[in-house]
């Protein structure tokens, strides 16, 4: 089983996406955009519990800082979490997603 973990966390220079080095000397790059849009929390993606479910209506409309980061905080050594602009911080981004995004 191999582990990946990020090195390195930074926004790149235009301000619009995450560069992100892993211990396997990998980069990859996320925009600002894609994250939020693949927000993995609750109220974001929903949840099905047993025999219930609850799926979050999508908005078109976008409120000021949907896309700006106004902080990262580290989750244990699993995880960040990201606050954004808006007020929303419920998003827990674990390696393996940011792997995959």
């Amino acid at each position: 089983m191999v582990n990946f973990f990020p090195i390195k966390i930074n926004k790149t220079e235009e301000g619009k996406s995450l560069s992100i080095k892993w211990n396997d000397e990998k980069v990859t790059e996320v925009t600002l955009q894609k994250l939020r849009d693949e927000c993995p929390c609750v109220n974001c993606k929903g949840e099905s519990v047993m025999f219930e479910s609850y799926i979050p209506l999508k908005s078109p409309f976008k409120p000021a800082g949907f896309y700006e980061i106004e902080k990262i905080e580290p989750v244990g050594n699993y995880a960040i979490q990201i606050y954004w602009k808006d007020g929303h911080n419920l998003g827990i981004y674990s390696w393996d997603i940011l792997r995959e995004l």
